[in-house]
């Protein structure tokens, strides 16, 4: 893409985004995330009401008496966003392809997560790393990622989620706030044990991006179909019943996977539609969040 263009696209997009995460996330983004790591402060002695579970046992043998732990609440966290770069990121039947929608969801989570004073680092995933951006602040660091999620230009097109989760527990040592950005389209059946090994030392969070395409093939005859993750095409007929029941048995197959992947592993999730604002989905997961 042309440099004048890109940049047109990024000031576009950051107007937009920077606007939703200041004036409509703010508050709600910081209540969701707010520095789940605990950093030990001190002792003291126990209180009715206090968690047993903070008990010093060493302290308490020495003075005989019980004596708890006191934790702060680490108020900088670090944000990873993990996007998806594979080829079904191009599908789109209304003017939103679901490209430009992670690409929009993962600014205004920058620009929330920058507010709250947060580091964001991003992990571009096919199936392999296609790119990795090391944590940092600052407005600069932001419209580089922007930049990026619009021209990114990915050397495979298929989609290996469970790899991405893999190399973010190895590149990643201290815990952080993960949003896994895409439409989970992934023959990989092993997502529900890397979800719960990641989420055993991160906070894991999903957002799944779909099209209402995807989920109901219209009746319009014989349609030239290309696999945008393999470049194969085929002629699938979709006036026939069958095929479309068998599609749509498919759709909710795989729907059902997912959700039992999200909810066994204790991961907050949304779906996002792209014919749909995603502002209203993002805002359920925050309150979600900020009430737990």
């Amino acid at each position: 893409m042309e440099h004048t263009e890109l940049l047109k696209k990024v000031r576009k997009i950051e107007i937009k985004t920077r606007g939703l995460s200041r004036n409509i996330f703010a508050g709600e983004y910081h209540s969701a995330f707010k520095g789940r790591g605990m950093a030990f402060s001190e002792v003291r002695e126990y209180q009715f009401g206090d968690d047993i579970r903070n008990i010093d046992w060493n302290v308490t043998a020495r003075y005989n008496k019980p004596f708890v732990k006191v934790f702060e609440e680490e108020r900088e966290l670090t944000v990873m966003l993990l996007i998806d770069v594979s080829g079904s990121r191009n599908f789109g039947s209304t003017d939103k392809y679901k490209k430009n929608v992670i690409t929009e969801i993962a600014a205004v989570l920058a620009f929330s997560a920058i507010q709250n004073n947060d580091k964001i680092g991003v992990i571009f995933f096919s199936d392999k790393i296609e790119k990795f951006i090391p944590p940092k602040k600052g407005k600069s660091h932001i419209l580089r990622i922007i930049m990026e999620l619009i021209d990114f230009e990915p050397e495979n097109k298929e989609t290996n989620i469970t790899q991405a989760l893999q190399y973010l527990t190895n590149a990643i040592k201290k815990r952080c706030t993960a949003f896994v950005i895409s439409d989970f389209i992934d023959n990989n059946n092993e997502l529900k044990r890397a979800l719960n090994i990641a989420n055993s030392k991160h906070d894991m969070v999903g957002i799944r991006i779909y099209d209402s395409r995807e989920a109901q093939l219209p009746s319009i005859g014989m349609v030239k179909m290309k696999d945008a993750e393999t470049g194969q095409y085929l002629w699938v007929d979709t006036s026939s019943r069958q095929v479309r029941g068998a599609y749509n048995h498919w759709w909710i197959e795989m729907n059902k996977q997912l959700d039992e992947a999200f909810t066994k592993t204790g991961v907050d999730y949304v779906n996002v539609n792209t014919s749909e604002d995603y502002v209203k989905s993002l805002m359920t997961l925050f309150k979600k969040r900020g009430s737990k």
